[in-house]
C-alpha cells in the first residue's frame, strides 16, 4: 500500500524540470520578452469577460455586477501573486499541472492537467462562438446581410453548426503553427486594437450615463453577485495563460512574474471601468437576451449605427488574441504532459523548422472547433470558470507546499503576506465554486473522473518517473 501510495504522488522535482526545459528553451525556442508575455496575458483574457459575460452576469446581479467584477478580481489577484511566486520559482511549460507535479505528485498533476486542458479549450470553444456573434453584427451594418441561423449557430439553438467560430480556430491554428513569434507579434496587433476600441466605448458610452440606473444596486442579493463572480471568473484565464509560456520566455525567472502582475493591474482596471459605463449608459433590463450588448449600447447612446459597428469590428478583429493565446496555452500544457509521459508522444513532437508542437496543434483546433460548432456559450463559459477556479486552488496551496519542501529553491518573487494570502485565495476560489450551478459541478466532475480513469490505464504505466524508477531498479540488479 505504502508503494502504491509513494508511486501515485511521486514528485517531479524542480531541478528535473529546470533540466527538461533547458537554459535555451530546450526543444522550444526562447523568444518572448517582458512586453510580449504581458499582452499574452492581457490578450487571453481582456475582453472575454467584457465582450461576452457582461450580457450573462448583469441579469443576474444587476449593477452590483460591479461588485461582482471586483470579488473575481479580487481572487483572481489573489491567487495571481500565488502564480507569481511558482511561475518564478519553475519557469516551465504547463502552467498549473507543472507546478503541482512539483509539489502534490502526479495524481494530483493529472487532475489538475485536466482542469486545465478542460479550462482552456471550453474557453476558446466559448470565444469562438462569441466571435460569430460580432461577425453578424458587424456584417449586418456594413452590408445589411447576416449569415444565416443555420450557419452561425449550434444545433440547440435552432442551427446545424457554428461556421465562423469554426473557421476562426482553423485561422488561430495556422498562426500558431507557423511560430511563437508570429504569433505574438500578431496578438501585440490586436491587443492594441481591443484597448482601443475599449477606450472609444468608454468615452461615447459616458455620455449617455444615467445614475438612475444604480438606485437599486443590488436586486438579487450576495447570491446574485457570487453567482455572478462565477461567470466573471472565466474571463481571468489570461493570468494562468502567461505561465504556460515559460519555455519559450527569455529570463523566465524575472519575466514571468511582472508580465502577471501586469496582465492583472491592467485586465482588472479595464473591466470595471468598462463594466460601469455600460451599466450607466443602458437599463438592467436591456441587457437580458442581447448578443452584442457592447454595440447595441454605442447605438442607442449615439442615434447612429457607426459606434457599434466600429466596436464590433474591434471585437472580429481583437477576439482573434484571446482565441489564438488560449490554443496556444492549451497546446503547451499538451506538450508538457506528452514529455512527462502522462499522454502519448504525438503531443511532444516538435515541427524542426518551426520548432512548434504542430501535430499537437491540429488536434486541439480540431476538437475545439467541434465544441464550438456544436455547442451553446452559455454552458461553456460557466465549465471554463470550474476548471479555472480548481487550478488556481492547487496554484496556492502549491505555493505554500513547495515553501515546506523546497525552501531554499531561488525565487524571484515571494508572495507577500504569507501563508494568509495563498490561505484566503483558496477560500475566496471555494466560495465561488460553491455557487456554480449543480449541472456544472457534475459534468466537470466526470470528465475529472475520465482523466483519473486515464492515468490508472495509461499514464501511470508510462510516465516517465515510472520508467526512470523502473531502468534504475534493472541496473542494480
Amino acid at each position: 500500500m505504502a508503494t502504491w501510495t509513494t508511486q501515485i504522488f511521486r514528485r517531479k522535482p524542480v531541478l528535473r524540470m529546470d533540466s527538461d526545459a533547458g537554459t535555451d528553451g530546450g526543444e522550444l525556442s526562447r523568444t518572448l520578452g517582458l512586453t510580449q508575455l504581458s499582452l499574452f496575458g492581457i490578450g487571453a483574457t481582456i475582453g472575454t469577460g467584457i465582450f461576452f459575460v457582461l450580457s450573462q452576469a448583469v441579469p443576474i446581479a444587476g449593477p452590483a455586477t460591479i461588485i461582482s467584477f471586483v470579488v473575481a478580481g479580487v481572487v483572481a489577484g489573489l491567487t495571481a501573486i500565488c502564480y507569481a511566486e511558482l511561475a518564478g520559482a519553475v519557469p516551465v511549460s504547463g502552467s498549473s499541472y507543472s507546478y503541482a507535479y512539483a509539489t502534490l505528485g502526479e495524481l494530483p498533476a493529472v487532475a489538475v492537467g485536466a482542469c486545465l486542458l478542460l479550462e482552456y479549450g471550453v474557453s476558446a470553444a466559448a470565444v469562438a462562438v462569441g466571435w460569430s456573434q460580432y461577425l453578424n453584427v458587424l456584417l449586418n451594418n456594413l452590408f445589411g446581410v447576416q449569415l444565416p441561423d443555420l450557419l452561425s449557430r449550434s444545433p440547440e439553438q435552432g442551427g446545424i453548426i457554428n461556421l465562423p467560430a469554426v473557421v476562426l480556430i482553423a485561422l488561430c491554428g495556422i498562426v500558431l503553427i507557423r511560430g511563437v513569434s508570429e504569433s505574438a507579434t500578431v496578438n501585440a496587433v490586436m491587443v492594441a486594437v481591443k484597448l482601443a476600441i475599449l477606450a472609444l466605448f468608454i468615452v461615447v458610452g459616458i455620455t449617455g450615463w444615467n445614475s438612475s440606473h444604480f438606485s437599486e444596486f443590488a436586486p438579487f442579493g450576495m447570491n446574485g453577485i457570487m453567482s455572478a463572480a462565477g461567470i466573471i471568473f472565466f474571463s481571468y484565464i489570461g493570468l494562468d495563460a502567461v505561465s504556460t509560456a515559460g519555455e519559450e520566455v527569455k529570463n523566465p525567472r524575472r519575466n514571468m512574474p511582472r508580465a502577471i502582475l501586469i496582465a492583472l493591474v491592467a485586465v482588472t482596471a479595464v473591466y470595471v471601468s468598462v463594466v460601469a459605463v455600460a451599466i450607466g449608459a443602458q437599463p438592467l433590463g436591456d441587457f437580458t437576451g442581447q448578443e452584442a450588448g457592447m454595440a447595441a449600447i454605442l447605438q442607442k447612446v449615439t442615434g447612429s449605427t457607426w459606434p457599434g459597428t466600429v466596436l464590433a469590428m474591434g471585437a472580429v478583429v481583437s477576439i482573434f488574441s484571446i482565441t489564438l493565446v488560449v490554443i496556444y496555452g492549451q497546446t503547451r500544457i499538451l506538450f508538457a504532459m506528452s514529455r512527462d509521459g502522462i499522454i502519448p508522444e504525438l503531443f511532444h513532437r516538435v515541427n524542426p523548422r518551426t520548432r512548434t508542437p504542430a501535430r499537437n496543434t491540429v488536434v486541439v483546433c480540431t476538437v475545439v472547433a467541434l465544441l464550438a460548432g456544436l455547442i451553446p456559450i452559455d454552458f461553456l463559459a460557466e465549465l471554463t470558470s470550474v476548471g479555472t477556479l480548481v487550478a488556481f486552488v492547487v496554484v496556492s496551496i502549491g505555493v505554500i507546499v513547495l515553501r515546506r519542501i523546497e525552501p531554499d529553491l531561488p525565487r524571484s518573487f515571494k508572495v507577500p503576506g504569507y501563508p494568509v494570502t495563498p490561505v484566503l485565495s483558496v477560500v475566496g476560489c471555494i466560495w465561488i465554486i460553491k455557487n456554480l450551478r449543480p449541472v456544472t459541478i457534475y459534468v466537470f466532475l466526470m470528465w475529472v473522473a475520465i482523466a483519473l480513469l486515464w492515468y490508472f490505464f495509461y499514464g501511470i504505466r508510462y510516465s516517465r518517473l515510472h520508467s526512470d524508477k523502473q531502468a534504475e531498479i534493472h541496473s542494480h540488479i
